[in-house]
């Protein structure tokens, strides 16, 4: 088969990779019908995550269809439709018991396209399929589903309720991808008074106000000065970090009012400054924290039922062969107008043959 292959900082090809096969009775091998980039991919390419070594296939979200499962596998067969969840669980470690998938200690957590081979490709084996894969209803798109994977319980777990959004909140997102969009769409479901988008991309900006922020500035245009002004003076209730580099990270900390919250989503691959002689007065609290996906068959339910706009945030579609293509729209952003592109298979209408 064909994967995406990273071959170190700056180095990747789409090329020939062995087929995956089942190694443990708690595998699936699941044919990739739709796949996503994410913003930790390009972390990744850059050099940011160095436990990555060369020669791993990259991705973590795809739907797709079982094609083999292990002896123990219970919850899907062959032919089942499913979403590939960003992280394994093995179900039976202590934070596996917590619902602490992230941080699963079995042979799990963030292991696709990081610690194994991922997505990104025409065929995964995701290990401990029973809890690691989603099937899907009917209701939801291929298209759709993919954002089911990892930005959208990403945004809400990590953003909104480690933020801890409540009704009547001034909520500040900075960065305006594609986990900070759905961070001001889950974070709508908490009816907070406002939300502040941030960024540097006009583009983005406009998304932002499409997906719901009530308010969007330029980073440059003084987001600080525009917080203060809307809370007079107080500063954000909830601030969510969503781009990952020092200079948001401390944005976020300057624009958060005293007893407000700072929950850190991006992936960061610099240090930041942690200036405790301002903050350490403010009672804030900051949090962190990887996905644990414990989200998941909730927020697929409210999509089947139309509680979650998706369909707008996928702005390219690639065949899965153009897999070199879609990374460069997607890794120049601020250029292309990419919020989330998805690769796929080729669709097959089916037709009707009149008989004779």
């Amino acid at each position: 088969m064909k994967g995406f292959v990273f071959h170190g900082p700056g180095q990747s090809a789409w090329e020939e990779v062995p087929d995956p096969g089942v190694k443990d009775p708690t595998d699936a091998i699941v044919r990739v019908d739709a796949v996503t980039i994410c913003g930790t991919d390009l972390h990744i390419l850059k050099g940011d995550v160095p436990e990555v070594c060369p020669g791993t296939v990259l991705g973590h979200e795809a739907v797709g269809e079982i094609v083999e499962t292990g002896s123990d596998v219970r919850t899907v067969r062959p032919g089942d439709r499913v979403l590939v969840s960003c992280i394994t669980a093995c179900g039976r470690c202590r934070f596996c018991r917590e619902g602490a998938y992230g941080q699963c200690q079995g042979g799990g957590g963030w292991i696709l396209g990081h610690r194994i081979d991922g997505t990104q490709a025409e065929y995964v084996r995701v290990p401990y399929a029973d809890l690691s894969v989603h099937p899907l209803p009917g209701a939801v798109g291929s298209e759709d589903a993919v954002l089911f994977a990892d930005i959208f319980p990403t945004a809400y777990e990590v953003g909104v309720l480690n933020g801890g959004v409540r009704p009547g909140d001034t909520v500040v997102v900075v960065g305006a991808g594609p986990v900070g969009l759905a961070a001001v769409l889950t974070a709508r479901l908490y009816t907070p008074e406002r939300i502040i988008a941030v960024d540097l991309a006009e583009s983005r900006l406009d998304a932002a106000r499409r997906f719901g922020a009530d308010a969007v500035v330029a980073v440059g245009d003084g987001p600080e000065q525009l917080i203060a002004d809307l809370t007079e003076g107080l500063g954000a209730d909830v601030a969510i970090e969503a781009v990952g580099v020092p200079e948001s990270f401390e944005m976020c900390t300057r624009m958060v009012r005293p007893g407000g919250r700072v929950a850190n989503v991006g992936v960061h691959g610099r240090a930041a400054t942690l200036h405790l002689e301002d903050l350490w007065i403010k009672n804030v609290t900051i949090t962190t924290g990887l996905v644990d996906t414990s989200s998941t068959p909730t927020l697929l339910r409210m999509a089947a039922a139309g509680r979650l706009p998706t369909s707008s945030l996928v702005t390219h579609t690639f065949p899965l062969e153009h897999m070199e293509e879609a990374y460069d729209v997607f890794a120049r952003a601020a250029d292309t107008g990419a919020l989330k592109v998805v690769l796929g298979r080729p669709r097959h209408d089916t037709l009707a043959v009149p008989t004779v």
